[in-house]
């Protein structure tokens, strides 16, 4: 049975700017508030590469109170106590890395593609943002054919948005871990739901995996169940879940 569904922010709650599609945002949000009483609803949260702030104001937006994972991994937020709880690999080698990184990002990119911002309040990780695929795609080739080689124990990943500089113990397969092991839950009572390269360490951990029909083909192809485009996406899975869950109670009063 799956108790908690996972989503990604960006190409799956919503389409990077673009007004949300606030009615399917608000069905995804009343099954949250179900999921409280209705044994075959799973809680709702959110893994997302996005910073502390965009995580939990969407938090907000769906009524979450389980604990959320940010950074990708970096980071997780508790609601309900409001405190944060950094991963535990992001340690002074780390941070210097992070700044340098930052620092590399500033001098070569942000000023020479027009459009571009970094991720200004992200803590363990770097990312920059432009509204222009191509330009992402640019600086995408740029930052691999910089980062690996200097910063082994960093990944780089990349959306049509953006790209995101991420410590590899501090991704998403590490964040949903950690979060499993906060919340004692096993990986195979887990689903999650992504888009893009950097979902792919946390698709291939969980009990059930999904990808929006508007996701990277790659990331298609390693879903278990592909679904319709972006936030209705989200809600087909969370139906889909529910479904689930409800013929495995039905078989456990069976047996």
């Amino acid at each position: 049975m799956i108790k908690l569904f996972i989503t990604d922010l960006d190409g799956c709650i919503s389409h990077p700017f673009i007004s949300p599609d606030w009615e399917a945002i608000s069905k995804i949000k009343e099954l949250n508030i179900r999921s409280k009483e209705v044994e075959e609803i799973p809680a709702l949260t959110i893994c997302s590469g996005r910073p502390f702030p965009y995580v939990e104001a969407v938090a907000q937006w769906l009524d979450i109170d389980t604990p959320m994972v940010f950074e990708s991994g970096g980071g997780m937020y508790d609601i309900k106590t409001n405190e944060i709880t950094w991963n535990s690999h992001f340690d002074d080698q780390a941070k210097l890395a992070v700044t340098e990184i930052k620092e590399w990002i500033d001098h070569t990119l942000i000023k020479n593609y027009k459009g571009t911002y970094p991720e200004f309040s992200k803590y363990t990780d770097a990312g920059l943002v432009n509204p222009d695929p191509d330009k992402v795609a640019h600086m995408h080739e740029e930052i691999l054919n910089y980062i690996p080689e200097r910063y082994p124990m960093f990944e780089v990943h990349a959306t049509d948005i953006s790209v995101n500089i991420i410590l590899k113990k501090a991704n998403k397969g590490g964040g949903i871990s950690n979060l499993c092991e906060l919340l004692n839950l096993d990986l195979s009572e887990v689903a999650y739901i992504g888009d893009s390269s950097g979902d792919l360490p946390g698709l291939k951990i969980v009990g059930k995996s999904f990808a929006p029909i508007n996701a990277k083909s790659f990331v298609k192809d390693a879903a278990e169940v592909v679904t319709k485009e972006t936030t209705e996406g989200v809600l087909e899975a969370y139906e889909y879940l529910i479904e689930h869950n409800k013929k495995e109670l039905q078989s456990a009063k069976l047996t």
